[in-house]
């Protein structure tokens, strides 16, 4: 169940994060943007679910490059949360403008891997 869950959130988030690579292959139909409209309210809790369940998943000793490319895409759909942070705000904020350049990736990476995951 933890597994179907994370998967599903894989693909949400790569959806949100691979959004200007994706409506580029999409061409006129508007598909990717219309979805991505749908998701979008729901990107904090996208983000956290990859958050916690790749950790949790991660600590169980499952495939540590799918949890890696999950977590990024959970911390980059929490952003805008965790620049309210005041604890960690300064680092935080460097690590998610370091991976900024990567969100693209990162969120076909997580498409590609929620797609894996179902299988």
């Amino acid at each position: 169940m933890i597994g179907f869950l994370l998967d599903i959130a894989n693909i949400s988030g790569g959806v949100l994060l691979g959004l200007a690579t994706l409506d580029k292959w999409d061409g006129e139909s508007n598909f990717f943007n219309k979805i991505a409209g749908f998701l979008a309210p729901f990107q904090t809790i996208i983000g956290s679910v990859l958050l916690v369940l790749a950790f949790l998943r991660l600590f169980k000793g499952h495939n540590l490059l799918f949890n890696i490319i999950s977590v990024l895409g959970g911390f980059l759909l929490l952003t805008h949360v965790i620049a309210k942070a005041p604890a960690f705000r300064e680092t935080l904020l460097k690590l998610s403008d370091k991976l900024m350049p990567f969100k693209a990736i990162i969120g076909l990476g997580l498409i590609v891997v929620g797609i894996f995951g179902l299988f």
